[in-house]
């Protein structure tokens, strides 16, 4: 990550000029008019950022340093995706994988007359597709670190190649993987500690009035506590971790600091990104994944049927990790970064970082 390396073309240069800095004390939430002109020696204005200046530079990042950014998604998901490839290959060298397909397209209703050798090949096919999927998931989690300090080095105005990027995440990868299992882990218990008052309240209530009444209380209560969980708690402290001189907890801590006053902005920004995301990976995908699906109910039958099965969800997997985690890792890196503009000055250190001002 040096500084060395030249900004990516169509960024343009700052104006001439000294800097305007805050006052003493003063961050920029505080200034009459916020979105004045500013310096822009990256991807965005060093000044706080509206919405389309954050889609606007996740873009830019992605396209004017795709190695670093669609590069290493795509990587990782090929290498996890070539998992169950590979073991669909051995399984159908050593089983005979002839009925797998049509287990699948009937749902596993045909198991109960499936031989022994069938459900084996049946497992062994959907396991590896779910270990390829686990496996992508965990490598994301790290391309998520190394997009983090892309988008740093971008805002001003420099750019990591993909050794660069994976090399600023040393020290932090297995802090950035327990952070990610902490964070899960934290879901899972909101969510099964909820159950299990369902539970309870099934069992113990003598009329159907109760679990109504509790149903129409509490679900929207659950659903705001997990929205607020969601940004207060989990949305930030990823490009925390990876951009700060932090731990796990304290990534956590700055998360929830960076979030005060401003949780309907953040909520509408990150929501908005992941509908996005979401609707155009299928969009992405959907080609692959309905080809694969016409070639099975087309005739397609026997291991043939299950290659080009496996061969659609892989590349479809590949495809929409290429999209989605490149932008919504951009888009929630630049969140963190406006709020630390808007609430610590921190465009002054960026101006620092990018020779406009003195340290």
């Amino acid at each position: 990550m040096s500084d060395q390396h030249q900004p990516p073309p169509g960024w343009s240069a700052p104006p001439p000029g000294p800097p305007t800095q805050p006052p003493a004390g003063q961050s920029y939430a505080a200034r009459p008019a916020p979105y004045a002109a500013a310096h822009k020696p990256g991807a965005i204005p060093l000044r706080p950022l509206r919405i389309g200046d954050m889609y606007d530079a996740a873009f830019k990042i992605i396209r004017f340093n795709p190695r670093a950014t669609v590069g290493s998604a795509v990587l990782v998901a090929a290498v996890a995706m070539a998992i169950p490839l590979l073991a669909t290959a051995a399984l159908g060298a050593a089983l005979d994988l002839s009925t797998t397909s049509d287990l699948y397209l009937s749902s596993g209703d045909a198991t109960g007359s499936a031989s022994g050798e069938d459900i084996a090949g049946f497992i062994g096919v959907f396991g590896s597709l779910m270990v390829g999927t686990i496996l992508q998931g965990i490598g994301l989690i790290l391309v998520g670190g190394m997009i983090a300090h892309v988008v740093a080095a971008a805002a001003t105005g420099h750019k990591l190649s993909l050794g660069q990027a994976w090399a600023a995440t040393r020290g932090k990868r297995w802090r950035l993987i327990g952070l990610t299992f902490l964070l899960g882990l934290a879901t899972t218990l909101l969510l099964v500690l909820y159950a299990l008052t369902w539970v309870v309240v099934a069992f113990t209530a003598t009329g159907w009035q109760v679990p109504v009444v509790y149903g129409f209380v509490t679900v929207p209560a659950f659903i705001a506590f997990f929205l607020w969980f969601w940004v207060r708690v989990y949305y930030l402290p990823v490009p925390a971790l990876m951009l700060e001189p932090i731990g796990v907890l304290g990534a956590v801590g700055r998360g929830f600091h960076l979030t005060r006053g401003s949780f309907w902005r953040t909520f509408g920004i990150a929501l908005l990104t992941y509908v996005i995301a979401q609707i155009a990976g299928s969009m992405l995908s959907m080609p692959i994944s309905l080809l694969s699906q016409g070639v099975l109910l087309g005739g397609a039958s026997g291991e043939t049927g299950v290659y080009v099965l496996v061969l659609g969800q892989a590349i479809a997997s590949v495809i929409t990790a290429a999209f989605v985690a490149p932008f919504t890792t951009s888009v929630a890196t630049l969140q963190y970064v406006d709020l630390r503009m808007r609430q610590e000055a921190f465009d002054v250190v960026l101006m620092q970082r990018a020779g406009l001002t003195r340290s």
